[in-house]
């Protein structure tokens, strides 16, 4: 029987408040730890299914920006 991190992640984080998922972000890349990482994809996956298709483009050229330096 599989652990499903998943739905563990956004057990955890239900019902969080814009300071906490701030807090959490926050926290995760402060630590720099990478157990936090599947965290990070988790909140990311949460924004990505919601943004639209000018959000996610913003999202992309961000990150590809961020990559080039």
């Amino acid at each position: 029987m599989g652990f499903n991190l998943r739905g563990a992640i956004l057990a955890n984080v239900a019902n969080s408040t814009e300071d906490d998922v701030k807090a959490t972000i926050d926290d995760a890349m402060q630590s720099g730890e990478e157990k936090m990482l599947p965290g990070l994809g988790v909140l990311f996956e949460v924004y990505w299914r919601q943004a639209d298709e000018q959000s996610r483009q913003q999202v992309i050229s961000s990150i590809s920006q961020g990559l080039q330096r």
